[in-house]
């Protein structure tokens, strides 16, 4: 299904949903999300490192709309080994299957709690998002085009390069698998 130019479903890739909830339910177990207003999983990180960027460099608009620059930039085509906790997991064929299509930067599990949102912001890449939970009141925004984003083992491609923002307004948890776009090997 395309919603528009920069939401659109990928129609050739698509995985278990049972699976997938089952994997991230699994993964709790063994790993913590970070702190914050997101809270996220690293699924991947730099070889040889224990430790990994959960956030990278945005931009949003202040009160005068200019543009500020926020965090700092971060070399997501370092982020070549997945982390231990997910080899041979459902996750691992994630991440095998997105990178024959496409060379992944991070590759995270996002949780927004409900009644939260994220700040109106730009990225320097495109993500890919598959939502693993979510409710009728979470919605993905592009500019000023909306849409919700469904829990069907569905992968979605966001053009997250242009000012986005993602909001929970439901009562239950949104959690998406989402990857940086670095490169698309075939499509």
């Amino acid at each position: 299904m395309v919603f528009n130019n920069d939401i659109y479903e990928l129609s050739f890739i698509k995985f278990d949903i049972d699976e997938l909830l089952v994997s991230y339910i699994e993964l709790l177990d063994k790993i913590e999300h970070s702190k914050g207003l997101v809270k996220a999983v690293s699924l991947n990180k730099i070889p040889n490192s224990n430790s990994w960027d959960q956030r990278g460099i945005f931009w949003i608009r202040n009160e005068e709309y200019t543009e500020t620059q926020r965090e700092e930039h971060v070399d997501e085509s370092s982020y070549t080994e997945l982390i231990p906790e997910i080899k041979d997991t459902y996750f691992e064929y994630i991440y095998e299957e997105l990178s024959k299509h496409f060379e992944i930067g991070r590759m995270r599990l996002l949780l927004l709690e409900p009644r939260n949102s994220l700040s109106f912001h730009r990225d320097p890449e495109p993500r890919l998002h598959i939502p693993i939970l979510t409710n009728p009141g979470c919605l993905f925004i592009v500019d000023n085009f909306s849409t919700h984003l469904a829990a069907e083992g569905l992968v979605y491609y966001t053009n997250t390069k242009k000012y986005h923002t993602t909001l929970n307004g439901g009562e239950t948890n949104r959690v998406h698998l989402v990857a940086t776009i670095l490169n698309t090997k075939e499509f």
